[in-house]
């Protein structure tokens, strides 16, 4: 078979045909790429610089702690339970954390933790107030309103005049004992409607709420149990102190007396041993 020649292109010459560049282009590139690393590096430095000069910074420090709101616990006892707050820096804390180590306390009902810049941190509290002495498995405890044990009764409350609240009891919890919280509300409102009658909240050395719905009173210097119910305390109380030395002439010995019904009273002779 003949061959068939192509004609050859007469303008194709190897010297008109220039191969890229590509080592210049490899080279701008890179600088390119350096030029971008190194201003990310410069800004992450200097973030990471002024950061850290912010957080250092003195001015951003905590030095003052101010406790407003305590009565039973001191300042200091208050400023122990946020060791560590003092030096740090204001910017980063962790508010709640701090709450709840004041919430630790037994003493503190609620707690408030509120910046003040540029350094200082404010406490505001609000303390469990003491309603009673509580009788719980042969021992004492100070019961709030809501029947919270706030601490053991010892020396160091002997100054506060508190009856005893006995039938608190709701039974032993992994072996602690807990309170029973409309018991606890009842021997409340008992004392509650006293406030208003200091004369008649002095004479309380007793307050019974075995029965969440009857409060039994036993008074300063008298034997007798007083059922009171769950309504009307102050009154019921107030027409038994009137009847008592009637009573007493006609029952020397009185085991308790019932004024939970308006119109009558039940009297129990105490049994004669």
């Amino acid at each position: 078979m003949p061959r068939v020649g192509a004609p050859s292109d007469k303008r194709f010459r190897r010297a008109h045909v220039k191969p890229a560049r590509r080592g210049k282009a490899s080279a701008r590139y890179a600088w390119r790429v350096f030029k971008v690393v190194t201003v990310l590096g410069l800004a992450l430095y200097g973030g990471w610089r002024g950061t850290a000069l912010v957080l250092g910074a003195p001015a951003l420090q905590v030095t003052r702690i101010s406790v407003r709101g305590h009565e039973r616990l001191s300042s200091g006892e208050v400023l122990a339970l946020v060791d560590g707050l003092r030096g740090r820096n204001i910017l980063t804390l962790d508010l709640d954390q701090w709450q709840q180590r004041v919430l630790a306390s037994s003493w503190v009902e609620q707690a408030h933790i509120r910046i003040v810049l540029p350094s200082r941190v404010d406490i505001r509290l609000h303390e469990r107030r003491a309603i009673g002495i509580g009788r719980l498995a042969n021992a004492l405890y100070l019961i709030d309103a809501t029947g919270v044990i706030i601490d053991e009764y010892g020396l160091n409350y002997s100054e506060l005049d508190l009856p005893i609240i006995d039938g608190l009891a709701a039974g032993p919890t992994e072996g602690v004992s807990t309170v029973d919280e409309p018991r606890a509300r009842l021997a409340a409102r008992v004392i509650g409607a006293l406030e208003a009658r200091p004369d008649l909240a002095r004479r309380v050395s007793l307050i019974d709420v075995s029965d969440a719905h009857d409060a039994v009173l036993m008074l300063e210097g008298d034997t007798a149990m007083v059922r009171l119910g769950e309504q009307d305390f102050v009154d019921r109380l107030e027409e038994y102190l009137d009847l008592a030395p009637a009573l007493r002439e006609r029952v020397a010995d009185i085991d308790y007396v019932d004024m939970r019904f308006d119109e009558r009273l039940y009297v129990r002779p105490a049994k004669k041993r």
